[in-house]
């Protein structure tokens, strides 16, 4: 398969088919922890980077061919190897994906995008959306996230507080925490403060326990962890 990847069993979503919308590492990001390695092409153009047609061609395919694998799908995830987000045709696959299957739709994101309004009502079709946020100060997200030039990560916090008000699906808000860049408790706090704008289902922390693109980064200590949870309160889970 060219664009679908899995099923694979995920620690937050259950079986999960991936689809990818880019090609290899097209990213508006090259963040510290990315399992895929160092961006190739960081971009924050929207354009159509593969061929919907095919990737919907290819997803039939396999709701056809695989109908009791695809039964037992917890649900289909567009995420894969870059930004899905960059995909300017992104609104249509939503569209197309639903009228196909009642499997729930999740996206995964960066978060980029949600500093532009144009942007981010493509993504109002999903039932579950997965936007990272690493951080919610500029010298922080430009050190974790090393995002493409002129992305503010206070215009992100905003359009995530605007898309959730219109949003009628689950927002789980990730943060990926990295010893002794984001995880002091002076940090969680403000952390708190921008999750009580957003307002999500639930808040998600993550750690750096795969290969990453930085090989020095090391995950919080458990009891670390446990503070911060305590801290963003009972949506909060650590996976």
């Amino acid at each position: 398969m060219r664009y679908l990847y899995g099923p694979v069993q995920s620690r937050r979503l259950g079986l999960s088919l991936g689809i990818s919308l880019t090609p290899y590492k097209v990213c508006s990001f090259d963040c510290l922890y990315c399992q895929l390695g160092k961006t190739t092409l960081k971009v924050k153009e929207r354009k159509a980077y593969v061929e919907i047609d095919d990737v919907l061609k290819e997803l039939q395919e396999f709701l056809d061919t695989y109908d009791a694998r695809a039964s037992s799908l917890d649900c289909i995830s567009l995420s894969g190897f870059g930004e899905p987000t960059l995909a300017i045709d992104i609104s249509r696959i939503i569209a197309e994906i639903k009228k196909r299957t009642s499997i729930p739709l999740v996206l995964i994101t960066n978060a980029a995008l949600f500093s532009e309004p144009e942007s981010w009502k493509d993504f109002l079709g999903v039932d579950v959306i997965i936007p990272s946020l690493d951080a919610v100060t500029q010298d922080i997200f430009e050190k974790i996230d090393r995002p493409v030039s002129g992305i503010r990560i206070e215009n992100i916090i905003e359009g995530l507080c605007a898309f959730q008000k219109m949003f009628q699906g689950q927002m789980y808000l990730e943060i990926m925490l990295i010893q002794g860049i984001n995880d002091s408790i002076d940090y969680a706090y403000k952390f708190k403060e921008a999750v009580e704008r957003i307002a999500p289902h639930k808040i998600q922390l993550n750690t750096p326990v795969r290969s990453t693109t930085e090989k020095s980064l090391e995950p919080p200590d458990k009891k670390r962890l446990l503070e911060i949870k305590e801290i963003l309160g009972p949506r909060c889970e650590i996976l």
